[in-house]
C-alpha cells in the first residue's frame, strides 16, 4: 500500500459499532469521515438512521450527511462524484479521508468507477409500484425474468429496490441491466478507479446471535426515541410515496405501512427487524467477497488498536 493518497474504508453491517469505531479512529488519525450510508444522505430521517448525534457530529463531523431532501433520491454515480471532491479537499488539508459506512454498492462504484446508468424517474418508478401493489414483486421478478433472465438470477424476489431498478432501467433505456452490468465491468477492467490507496477494514460480530441482539435492541431504541414520530412528519408531508428510495429505507417503510393502516403495530415491529437482519445478511455477503479486507470483530478490546496493528497504520498516528 502506497503512502501518498491513503484512504480508509470502514465497512461492516448495520449496528456493528462503524461510527463508534470511526469516532475512536479520529482521535488517534489525522482522519476526516465522509459517510457511505444511501440513508444518512436524507434530511428529517434521523432517527431510523442512526444518524450520528449533533454532539457527535461537533465532536467528529461527517461528510454527505443531510445533503437532500427524501423526495429527490440520491444515485449511487452521484455519491462516487461527491465523495471524490470531498476526498480531494480533505488531501488538500493535509488530512486522510476516512469513509464508513454499510451501503457496499457505493463503495464498489468509488473502488470501481461505473457504466453510466439514468437517473431514477418517478413517472416509471410510480407505474413499477402499482404494478407491485397489484400483482405483487413475485410477479414483477417474472416479468424482469423474460427480459433478463441473467439479473432476475442475481436479484431476490424480496429485494423490491433491486427489482425496481432493474425494470426501471430496462424500461428507460431498452436494454437489460445484464448489459449495462458489462459495461461497467469493461470499465473496470480498463482501469477506471479512484485515485487512492485503500485500506479496508470490516467490522462485525463473529456471533450471528450477539448481531441479531444489536439490531433488535438498536430497533427498539430507535422508537423509544420517537422513530414512529418522525415517519408520520414524512408520511403527513404528502410529497412522499413508498416507491421512493429514501421511503423504502428499512425501518421506515414498515413504520410508514403501520401509519397506512397496513400493519399493526407489532407486525410492524416484527417485520423491521427481520429486515434488518435481512440487510445485514446482505450486507456480510457484500463482505465475504471483497479482497484485501481486515477483518475487525465487534466484541474485541481495543479495536483501535487492532485495527492500526492490522493494517500497519501505525505511522499515521497523530503526534
Amino acid at each position: 500500500m502506497g503512502q501518498t493518497r491513503l484512504a480508509i474504508c470502514l465497512m461492516g453491517p448495520t449496528a456493528s459499532g462503524k461510527t463508534d469505531l470511526a469516532i475512536a479512529l479520529t482521535q488517534c488519525l489525522p482522519c476526516d469521515i465522509i459517510s457511505v450510508d444511501s440513508s444518512l444522505v436524507y434530511r428529517g430521517m434521523d432517527i431510523g438512521t442512526a444518524k450520528p448525534s449533533v454532539e457527535t457530529l461537533r465532536q467528529a463531523p461527517h461528510r454527505l450527511i443531510d445533503i437532500r431532501d427524501p423526495s429527490v433520491p440520491y444515485s449511487a454515480a452521484e455519491f462516487r462524484r461527491d465523495a471524490l471532491v470531498e476526498m480531494e479537499r480533505i488531501w488538500q488539508a493535509g488530512r486522510i479521508p476516512l469513509l464508513v459506512g454499510g451501503t457496499m454498492l457505493y463503495f464498489k462504484v468509488l473502488r470501481d468507477g461505473m457504466a453510466p446508468l439514468p437517473s431514477a424517474d418517478q413517472s416509471v418508478r410510480a407505474q413499477i409500484q402499482a404494478e407491485a401493489d397489484k400483482w405483487g414483486w413475485e410477479a414483477l421478478h417474472q416479468k424482469l425474468a423474460k427480459n433478463d433472465p441473467v439479473a432476475a438470477a442475481k436479484i431476490h424476489p424480496n429485494n423490491p429496490q433491486r427489482l425496481m431498478r432493474a425494470l426501471e432501467v430496462l424500461e428507460l433505456t431498452g436494454k437489460p441491466m445484464t448489459e449495462h452490468w458489462q459495461q461497467q465491468a469493461e470499465q473496470e477492467n480498463r482501469g477506471a478507479v479512484a485515485p487512492y490507496d485503500f485500506c479496508y477494514f470490516a467490522i462485525a460480530s463473529k456471533e450471528r446471535a450477539e448481531l441479531h441482539r444489536r439490531i433488535e435492541a438498536r430497533f427498539h431504541h430507535m422508537l423509544e426515541q420517537g422513530l414512529v414520530q418522525e415517519v408520520k412528519m414524512l408520511y403527513h408531508r404528502g410529497d412522499l410515496n413508498p416507491s421512493m428510495p429514501a421511503i423504502r429505507a428499512v425501518g421506515y417503510r414498515q413504520v410508514w405501512a403501520y401509519l397506512a393502516g397496513e400493519l399493526t403495530y407489532e407486525q410492524m415491529v416484527q417485520k423491521a427487524i427481520v429486515a434488518t437482519r435481512q440487510l445485514a445478511k446482505r450486507q456480510l455477503t457484500w463482505l465475504r467477497s471483497w479482497p484485501d479486507l481486515n477483518w475487525l470483530d465487534s466484541e474485541t478490546e481495543n479495536l483501535v488498536g487492532v485495527a492500526l496493528k492490522k493494517a500497519g497504520l501505525s505511522q499515521y498516528i497523530s503526534g
